[in-house]
């Protein structure tokens, strides 16, 4: 069952963001995620706060999620990623159908 890696992210730095999504993208693909959306355009239908920049990655499993959240290649780039963004930040996993 596929699983997904949900975030939604104000980049307050794009500049020092840049490397984070370089780095990010090839430890993705190397635990056979994917982008689904990668930061377009966003249309808020109900509540509030108005979503910044929103990112799915679509994974084969769950386990596969994790392995990639969780390893030596992704968890250095967490410190990087959070000196670029907000510390309001959100990010979720979601089961897939």
């Amino acid at each position: 069952m596929p699983a997904y890696f949900v975030a939604e992210v104000e980049v307050t730095n794009p500049a020092g963001y840049e490397p984070y999504r370089a780095l990010a993208g090839a430890s993705i693909a190397q635990y056979g995620g994917r982008f689904v959306a990668r930061g377009g355009k966003t249309e808020l239908l109900e509540g509030t706060p108005e979503p910044q920049r929103v990112v799915i990655i679509e994974f084969p499993d769950m386990a596969s999620l994790n392995a990639w959240y969780n390893s030596a290649e992704y968890q250095p780039l967490i410190a990087l990623r959070k000196q670029s963004t907000s510390e309001l930040d959100m990010m979720f996993t979601l089961e897939g159908a």
